[in-house]
């Protein structure tokens, strides 16, 4: 006996992903069921109600009283039958848009509860799959498959119990092809649950890759570079084409066979056949292998959708699976007794970080000063920007522990330490809202004067008046700022949310010489009674720091002023003697 596979528990992970992702909805869809089963049933009636107008029709003289009971009978089944279906298709498509609503809603609450580090070890491709595809992808699941899978298996159950009741022999002649069918099905699944695992995960490069193209063709095309960044997407699809290709190749001639053996005219012809010798036999009447055949007609149409409901299944499954992951990402604990912090000094204590089971920072310390401009500077992999988003919790240390004025960070509310501190990051995000929206972000309240105020301050506001509709433009429509001016709004936003403590990861890295001169005075006039920590990556925006702390491979090999590096003569100084040799 061998034990359970990798496959096995693939499926068992797929199989609790799915009642987990579909239990919002699941009375729903058993109701809708239960429908589906009683329309199926009433749908059988209109053929064993041929059946019975045969033999009332052929009888002599012909039963007439009869013959109008069967008539309204068979339009009764069919009312019913439309009646049944529409209700059942009509609760699970409410129940569809309910889940889709409810999973996208869970999805963005509990984005908002995980690490913001997460998000940079997850491409936006694979989020915006996940967020937008994978929920669509359960529609046909949640809608369509559990009402017609419901009907696929009553319709020849009932057909073939009705059959028996008549004439076992013509049940077995209703399912005469079916071995063959099944034989041949079997032979098609072997392997597939591992063939559309991998089809899944090209699936998914696929979308990412053209989501992340597109995301950057504006920036790819101006640079020239749209050839280099269009071979990714090529090699995806690529990927994807051939293994499909590959898969589904020596399946169509055998699926090809497997469907003609079950269709009607095949079975039809089987059923006639056998029908006319039993009837000459004497074992039915006429009437009765009508029946036979007409139900036997019914059976096959009723059992495709059984083969495409488990790939659709299989689909969903899939796609659970990835709501449910996503959905399982550890939030960033909340503390159970929130301490809100005195002042705000900032002091990394011991610090050690580890990412992946790598060691990043080893034992860091040193203080940030209320008032003082705290710069980071170092080699790159050095620790600089682990450092600066480890203080607003993008992730938690792995030992020691960094304080906001005396508190550690993890047992403040995670609401309260954004109030503390503001980050700008090099990489600055406008969300798809005005340009006042997106200043006033941290603070929506803000008044129109004091949003102007910062961005003077930013050194943007002429930028912004300059636009179509000035404060109302909307980033990305007829707003469409640089990088450097984009991160000059992204100044801006953390200058009015007025926090305490300023992180500034090279926040005038993009921005033009004739400016930077500008915003750093800027900053260093706002930095009065505040804590600002500065990523540097050019040495010469932070020559007046008030403190330098130089780190090396996750540890910290020097402090002081630029004077006092560079007249230590040691790793500031050699970095210093390389930047300046840089021409410019």
């Amino acid at each position: 006996m061998t034990g359970p596979t990798a496959g096995d528990g693939d499926q068992r992970e797929a199989a609790r992903a799915l009642r987990r992702v579909r239990s919002p909805v699941a009375g729903r869809i058993r109701l809708a069921c239960v429908l589906s089963a009683l329309g199926a049933l009433a749908g059988l009636a209109p053929f064993a109600g041929l059946a019975e107008l045969a033999d009332a029709l052929l009888a002599t003289p012909p039963d007439r009283d009869r013959v109008t009971l069967v008539a309204v009978l068979i339009v009764l089944g069919l009312l019913l039958r439309g009646a049944f279906m529409s209700a059942a298709l009509t609760i699970t498509h409410v129940a569809d848009v309910r889940l889709q609503a409810i999973l996208r809603r869970r999805m963005i609450a509990h984005l908002g509860r995980v690490p913001l580090g997460w998000f940079a070890r997850n491409s936006s491709g694979r989020l915006r799959k996940t967020a937008m595809g994978d929920v669509d992808a359960l529609h046909q699941l949640v809608a369509h498959q559990a009402v017609e899978l419901t009907a696929a298996v009553v319709t020849p159950l009932g057909a073939l119990t009705y059959l028996l009741i008549l004439d076992w022999r013509l049940a077995l002649l209703a399912v005469a092809t079916l071995p063959l069918y099944a034989g041949a099905y079997a032979w098609m699944e072997r392997g597939s649950n591992e063939a559309l695992g991998k089809m899944d995960e090209s699936s998914a490069r696929l979308g990412a890759a053209v989501v992340e193209f597109v995301s950057g063709i504006a920036v790819v095309k101006a640079f020239g570079q749209a050839r280099k960044a269009h071979a990714a997407y090529r090699q995806a699809a690529a990927e994807y084409t051939d293994f499909f290709a590959d898969w589904v190749r020596p399946m169509t001639r055998v699926e090809a066979l497997a469907g003609l053996v079950v269709s009607a005219p095949v079975v039809g012809l089987v059923t006639i056949a056998g029908g006319a010798w039993f009837v000459d036999r004497g074992w039915v009447t006429p009437g009765e292998a009508l029946a036979g055949v007409l139900l036997a007609c019914v059976i096959p149409v009723a059992i495709e959708p059984v083969g495409f409901g488990v790939l659709n299944r299989r689909a969903a499954a899939a796609a659970a699976v990835r709501i449910q992951r996503l959905l399982d990402v550890a939030p960033l604990p909340v503390p159970v007794s929130p301490r809100r912090p005195a002042g705000h000094r900032v002091d990394y204590d011991d610090v050690r970080f580890a990412y992946d089971g790598h060691d990043v920072l080893h034992g860091v310390s040193f203080a940030c000063e209320p008032g003082a401009v705290t710069a980071l500077v170092g080699p790159s992999g050095s620790g600089k920007s682990t450092l600066a988003t480890l203080l607003p919790r993008f992730h938690d240390v792995t030992a020691g522990a960094i304080r906001v004025g005396g508190v550690d960070v993890r047992h403040i509310d995670p609401a309260e330490l954004y109030r503390h501190i503001g980050f700008v990051l090099q990489d600055v995000q406008l969300l798809n809202d005005s340009i006042r929206g997106n200043v006033a972000l941290g603070r929506p309240e803000a008044t129109d004067a004091e949003i102007h105020e910062a961005c003077r301050a930013a050194q943007i506001h002429d930028r912004i008046m300059a636009l179509p509709r000035g404060y109302d433009s909307v980033a990305g429509q007829d707003a469409l700022l640089s990088g450097g001016e984009a991160q000059r709004v992204g100044i801006a936003r953390a200058l009015l949310a007025d926090t305490p403590v300023l992180v500034l990861d090279e926040a005038t890295a993009f921005a033009d010489p004739e400016s930077e001169a500008a915003i750093q005075d800027a900053l260093s006039r706002l930095a009065g009674g505040r804590t600002v920590l500065v990523i540097a990556h050019r040495l010469s925006t932070i020559t007046g720091a008030d403190r330098i702390v130089v780190l090396d491979r996750g540890r910290v090999v020097e402090t002081g002023t630029h004077t006092e590096l560079l007249d230590a003569r040691g790793h500031y100084a050699r970095m210093w003697a390389a930047y300046e040799e840089v021409p410019a």
